[in-house]
Parts: C-alpha cells; sequence; structure tokens
C-alpha cells in the first residue's frame, strides 16, 4: 500500500497522525529544521511522540512535556533552551493557524524562514 493510501503513520506509536495540528513532520518543516522536497521522504510522528523537541513547546493549549536525561532542556545552556523554546512554541502555534488558514504549503513556514 502506497505511503498516501495508508496515511502518514507515526514511526514511534505506529498510530496514524491524522492532523496535521499534530504532526513532528509539518512542525519540523515550519521550523525549518527540514525542508519542503524532505516532507514526503522523512519520518512522521506525533508531536508528543519526540518528547525531546515536544519539551519545548510552551503554551497554555499544550500539555507540558518533560523529560529526564542528557537531552532535558533543563539540563541545557540556558540561553539555547530559551532560544529553543521561542522557535518551537512559535512554530507549534503557526502550525495550528496554518491548519484554519487554507494557505499553500510553501507558506507554512514562519515569516523570517519564508524570507530566506
Amino acid at each position: 500500500m502506497a505511503r498516501c493510501d495508508e496515511g502518514y503513520l507515526c514511526e514511534v506509536c505506529g498510530e496514524p497522525v491524522e492532523e496535521i495540528t499534530d504532526s513532528d513532520l509539518y512542525l519540523r518543516y515550519v521550523i525549518g529544521q527540514i525542508s519542503i522536497d524532505e516532507l514526503t521522504n522523512s519520518p512522521e510522528r506525533h508531536i508528543c511522540c519526540n518528547p525531546v523537541q515536544a519539551q519545548f513547546i510552551v503554551d497554555e493549549s499544550f500539555e507540558a512535556v518533560a523529560i529526564d536525561g542528557a537531552f532535558d532542556k533543563r539540563q541545557l545552556d540556558p540561553d539555547q533552551s530559551k532560544s529553543q523554546q521561542e522557535l518551537i512554541t512559535r512554530g507549534w502555534r503557526r502550525l495550528q493557524q496554518v491548519a484554519k488558514l487554507g494557505i499553500s504549503i510553501a507558506d507554512y513556514p514562519l515569516d523570517k524562514l519564508r524570507a530566506q
């Protein structure tokens, strides 16, 4: 079965990622971690199935994620952690918006990234 026929399955939990607002793949695209060309070939996950990244989303509409160990944001350089938190939170908020805007996929990334 083709990927488009089966939907996007989370490589972590195996369940479908049914909404773009829950997509780690599209979050990574919105914040510039992957290019538009990589969307069809990159693995998909639910945002919460990637806790290393999800821990940086700080919004009252998002259930906070905390992890322990070497990748815990509290163990990182405070400036780096703050920068990641700002970027990923902005990206998550943008992802929530694009689902409702009816815009081209090329316009999904954050404004600063689209200008580059």
